[in-house]
């Protein structure tokens, strides 16, 4: 009579029995439990959504009557779902493929042969081949920080102890493949892909941004602004300026490679005591914004007014003929009139003012009317609008005159 181990349940003959025929038993044992148990791989079917894996009491050659002893299990399944095995309530070790397209969990069954989890059971994602064990009641997967010793990279390590080995292992060694931080180990030259934009372009752009937001002047106090200032007399009519050609057909101060040594400018009247400007070397080559900013200030000075006191030049006018069809004869930021009706108009600027607070003024050309006079029935950051009015009543002007300061 036999009995048999708890675990692999291996056929123990008693003592004295199997006369002539124990060792085929013992070989059988040996072959078909203790060689599957180490290195036995089977793959298992799954047709149920609950399935214990088959077992037997001793050896057998039938590999599909005893998969609960094998070592290594491949699952697949024709349930369409997630399904769950059961191996024997004993202590047993397993690598487990889960091949079936579908999550599987597996379980120790509270009776050998049953679907009843004895107790927690280890779920296994599709595709994954994990290593697993059980005490006899709860399964357990072997997890990754457990391992110990260094993984070669081709299994999902870095080949290394240390972190500088393993980014040396992996290809991202600090100051050869990839750049330093700056300060200590700093090294290597690295280029830098500006796509359409290459570096000194960027920096050129950087520079005209700067200048073009310094002061405003790309928009108001440019030097084409002051180029209009010397047509309306005044930097045109500066003692030495007006007479300086290189001043006054500058097609831009910026192309003027040696301003500070224009001995014309130099003595312009109000200019020269514009500190910084007369100093600097080169307006070219000025890489500063301050210069600007003084010469945007220092503009209102540019005048042949007398007194202290500053002036400012019309920020928008216009001289046009109201009647008939409205034509502007010549205009600065204007960009056209409105036709309100008789001697109702509105001058509409080309580049909004900053705000409404600035002052207004209209004038007009009056023929035989006893009396006459102009309104300023409204004004915006875009728009003067205005009237005519001759003997109380509203009527075109052939010429009006209107000018914006601020």
């Amino acid at each position: 009579m036999s009995t048999y181990s708890s675990n692999l349940r291996i056929e123990l003959p008693t003592s004295g029995t199997q006369a002539g025929v124990w060792g085929d038993t013992t070989n059988n044992n040996l072959a078909y439990i203790l060689d599957t148990a180490v290195s036995g791989y089977q793959t298992v079917s799954v047709t149920a959504a609950s399935q214990a894996l088959t077992y037997t009491n001793g050896p057998t050659s039938t590999a599909a009557s005893n998969q609960a002893v094998y070592a290594m299990l491949r699952f697949t399944t024709t349930t369409g779902a997630a399904f769950a095995v059961y191996a024997p309530p004993a202590s047993k070790a397993y690598i487990v493929w889960n091949n079936s397209g579908y999550s599987m969990t597996i379980y120790n069954s509270s009776v050998i042969g049953n679907t009843t989890a004895a107790g927690t059971g280890v779920t296994i994602a599709d595709g994954k081949k994990v290593m697993v064990f059980s005490d006899a009641t709860n399964f357990y997967a072997i997890d990754a920080a457990n391992i110990t010793g260094t993984v070669a990279v081709v299994n999902g390590g870095t080949g290394a102890a240390t972190a500088s080995g393993a980014r040396t292992n992996l290809g991202v060694a600090i100051g050869t493949d990839v750049p330093s931080p700056t300060g200590t180990g700093a090294s290597g030259s690295w280029s830098i892909n500006a796509s359409t934009a290459t570096l000194s372009t960027l920096a050129t752009t950087a520079t005209l941004a700067t200048l073009a937001t310094t002061a405003t002047l790309a928009t108001t106090a440019t030097l084409a602004t002051l180029a209009t200032l010397a047509t309306l007399a005044t930097l045109a009519t500066s003692a030495g300026s007006a007479t300086n050609a290189g001043f006054a057909t500058s097609a831009g101060s910026a192309t003027n490679a040696g301003y500070a040594t224009n001995a014309g400018s130099a003595t312009s009247a109000g200019f020269a005591t514009n500190a910084g400007y007369a100093n600097t070397a080169g307006y070219a080559t000025n890489a500063g914004t301050a210069t600007l900013a003084t010469l945007a200030t220092s503009a209102t000075a540019l005048t042949t007014a007398s007194g202290s006191a500053p002036s400012y030049s019309a920020r928008s006018w216009v001289n046009f003929n109201g009647t008939g069809t409205i034509s502007i004869r010549a205009s600065g930021n204007v960009s056209s009139i409105t036709d309100g009706g008789s001697g109702v108009y509105g001058v509409n600027f080309s580049t909004a003012m900053q705000d409404a607070n600035y002052c207004a003024q209209v004038a007009s050309l009056v023929g035989t009317a006893s009396n006459s006079f102009n309104n300023i029935t409204s004004i915006t950051t875009s728009t003067i609008n205005i009237d005519h009015v001759e003997n109380n009543t509203y009527v075109d002007s052939s010429s009006m005159y209107v000018a914006a300061f601020r």
